[in-house]
């Protein structure tokens, strides 16, 4: 089969598994490799230690897969709305980070990656590949823009034309040749709105985020203590932080999903202080198949202190006092015992 027909099918069958979608590129080297490895020299990844014992690899797709020569890179689409976001919840309600408001996405997205690459296999059986989905030695955002899915903004992430800021990628490597798509160029122009849009100052210049201050690492990657000094900037968000990506014009776009995702309406205007009861069971039972549980109940639990802390309200203290009262964690208690000071003062 021509190479250039094989990749037309390819993308029509990511279409029909529901990707919102598909470009392919050359397995060359990621183009901002060397940026990469810098951010890792600086110590911006924090505690991510798997990102520098991933540097090498995440440089050469080689040696994620032996005789790779293309790379499929698809999107799904997560935008709860069409159009601009709207404001999220008061500061009364903890508030989660839009694409956590669904079920988590990495079952499904494995799933249909899978079965593209079976299709592929279908068509060519003597192809080998591997599938990944933001969980391997893959830098999925710098190949996607050069597969022309979209271009990296100013706060680090990729945006697309057509679907704006609220979308996942995923990846197929490849060891057959097929045709690559042009790259796509910078569309940000002069535009800086996401960089001020940062609660903590992470986005420390235009290209460059320190996640040891953004609040997606705080409230989910971070395994102990919030930085004292950034909890008041954390505000009421409890898992994950949109504000960078809300900020950007190009949301205007952007489409409600409709692809497969269950969009999880009890993750929305939670109930901080109801928040402070749940154990251990409860917490694995109301998060049952959301990103939250990553968070493990001692870290959202920590989050929802720092978020009550910053909420203003005196009567949230005596539930907090009495979590303290019954709590062992000490990661909780910290927080906890942060936020009775807070609303004291």
């Amino acid at each position: 089969m021509p190479v250039e027909n094989l990749s037309d099918r390819i993308k029509q069958q990511a279409a029909s598994l529901g990707f919102s979608a598909c470009r392919i590129t050359s397995a060359e080297a990621p183009p901002h490799h060397a940026d990469y490895k810098q951010w890792i020299l600086d110590g911006c990844n924090g505690e991510m230690l798997y990102l520098a014992r991933q540097e090498e690899r995440r440089g050469q797709p080689s040696l994620v897969l032996e005789g790779v020569k293309s790379i499929v890179i698809v999107a799904l689409n997560y935008s709860v709305e069409s159009g601009r976001p709207k404001a999220d919840a008061s500061n009364e309600s903890g508030v989660i980070a839009r694409y956590a408001r669904y079920d988590d996405y990495h079952d499904l997205f494995w799933e249909r990656l899978d079965q593209l690459l079976k299709f592929i296999q279908e068509v060519r059986p003597e192809t080998q590949g591997r599938v990944y989905c933001d969980t391997g030695p893959v830098t999925e955002r710098d190949l996607a823009m050069r597969a022309g899915l979209g271009w990296i903004g100013k706060h680090t992430n990729l945006i697309s034309r057509s679907l704006g800021n609220w979308f996942l990628i995923g990846s197929v490597f490849l060891d057959i040749d097929l045709e690559a798509d042009p790259p796509e160029t910078e569309h940000c122009g002069t535009c800086t709105r996401c960089i001020p849009a940062c609660p903590t100052g992470a986005i420390t210049s235009p290209y460059h985020l320190d996640a040891r201050r953004c609040i997606a690492y705080l409230t989910i990657e971070l395994k102990g203590s919030i930085p004292q000094e950034l909890r008041p900037l954390v505000g009421n968000r409890i898992f994950g932080c949109d504000d960078c990506l809300a900020a950007c014009p190009w949301n205007k776009f952007a489409v409600a999903a409709s692809n497969g995702l269950h969009l999880r309406t009890d993750l929305s205007n939670l109930d901080l202080v109801e928040l402070l009861t749940i154990d251990d069971a409860e917490f694995k039972r109301r998060f049952a198949g959301s990103p939250i549980l990553r968070a493990k109940r001692k870290g959202f639990l920590r989050n929802v202190c720092v978020a009550l802390g910053n909420a203003g309200k005196a009567e949230a203290i005596e539930p907090l006092r009495a979590l303290i009262a019954r709590e062992t964690d000490p990661l909780v208690l910290e927080h906890a015992i942060w936020a009775v000071e807070t609303l004291s003062a």
